[in-house]
């Protein structure tokens, strides 16, 4: 009687996927954001809304975690993953709101193309957690997960290139600010998207 008062699994690979596929939403705002600023408020205000629905799923998950005796993968493991996933958006708002807080009215080729990245950094994450619950799949997880080390590195060189440009070619000051602060946080998004892939390794390494 006591077994089946323990939970084992719950739904944590449920949850995962349901906040992998919020963040690919986020990002794909994200990037709509940076082709057409005619329709900024709205995006931004849907990128908020995407925030907002993956920090309940984030609470969802480590309250499940906290209700859940036997789990499917290490208890730390969980709570790392959950929590860089939903960095990923953070950051997305971070974006969106500067944006629009500094009344931006036009970005970079470079600004968008970062933003790009992020799309199929989040896209790799949704592809590598959606396949998680089977350690039949690790060979494919970890190639995945080299794509995402891939995307963060062609991402470093996005931003340095348009960084060395920017302090190279712009004459406003208040521009070169604006424009280096969307750079980082949109760099930093494929950081915490290489984060997310490490955390994915790592459970691999331990499980397969």
């Amino acid at each position: 009687m006591f077994g089946r008062l323990m939970p084992t699994e719950g739904k944590f690979f449920d949850l995962f996927n349901q906040h992998a596929e919020l963040c690919v939403k986020g990002a794909k705002e994200m990037v709509a954001l940076m082709t057409n600023f005619d329709d900024l408020e709205n995006r931004t205000h849907a990128i908020e809304g995407i925030e907002k629905q993956a920090d309940k799923i984030t609470y969802a998950t480590v309250d499940l975690l906290h209700k859940t005796f036997i789990t499917p993968i290490d208890r730390d493991d969980i709570h790392k993953l959950i929590t860089r996933m939903d960095d990923i958006l953070d950051l997305m708002e971070d974006a969106a709101q500067t944006i629009s807080l500094y009344d931006l009215r036009t970005v970079t080729p470079e600004a968008k193309r970062l933003a790009e990245l992020s799309l199929a950094c989040c896209q790799k994450v949704q592809q590598a957690v959606g396949l998680l619950q089977n350690m039949k799949n690790a060979s494919q997880i970890v190639g995945i997960c080299e794509e995402i080390d891939r995307l963060e590195s062609d991402a470093d060189h996005v931003m340095r290139a348009a960084m060395s440009k920017l302090f190279r070619d712009e004459p406003d000051v208040r521009n070169l600010i604006k424009m280096k602060a969307i750079y980082e946080i949109l760099e930093t998004v494929t950081d915490r998207c290489e984060d997310v892939a490490n955390i994915i390794e790592g459970i691999i390494v331990e499980n397969a």
